[in-house]
């Protein structure tokens, strides 16, 4: 049986729930999950309070693009309709003009951060051998100094 992260599953209810809303078929298709399993994890996510609910980055950007051309009462009606507070709307519009102020190549490319990821696991890798080592050399120590303890050393045999 598979099991799936948090944060896997979070996305997946986004997914289903509004704003997105989109068919529990397709997802399952998408992401390889067993309708059934969806269902559930929907279930689960609507028993929930509807401030307690994960929203997708893409989510939340289809709310700031739905609200942007609302007026005041309109906007506080659809916030009070999907369980946002205003003031989130517009951390979220925030967020998203600050996003795409951002000048192209500073954000990071496929490229560059398939090179990171690389780099990780070689230094991660690098960091099991050198713990392995370190641990051993440990280990070499406590038994010398235990053998010592066993059979110590005359002093005449050093001379």
């Amino acid at each position: 049986m598979a099991r799936y992260g948090q944060e896997f599953k979070d996305r997946a209810v986004a997914r289903l729930l509004p704003p997105e809303s989109a068919a529990v078929e397709v997802v399952s298709r998408e992401l390889g999950v067993a309708v059934a399993t969806l269902e559930r994890w929907r279930a689960d996510a609507m028993s929930m309070p509807a401030r307690e609910r994960a929203w997708t980055a893409a989510a939340r950007f289809e709310a700031v693009l739905a609200t942007a051309a609302m007026d005041e009462a309109s906007k506080n009606a659809w916030c009070r309709e999907n369980g946002v507070y205003p003031q989130e709307l517009e951390q979220w519009r925030t967020a998203a003009t600050q996003a795409l102020a951002e000048p192209e190549d500073a954000r990071a490319t496929h490229r560059e951060t398939k090179a990171d990821r690389r780099r990780i696991k070689e230094l991660e890798r690098e960091l099991r051998r050198k713990e392995k080592a370190l641990a051993e050399a440990a280990a070499l120590l406590i038994l010398s100094k235990k053998l010592e303890g066993i059979f110590p050393k005359d002093k005449d045999e050093d001379a």
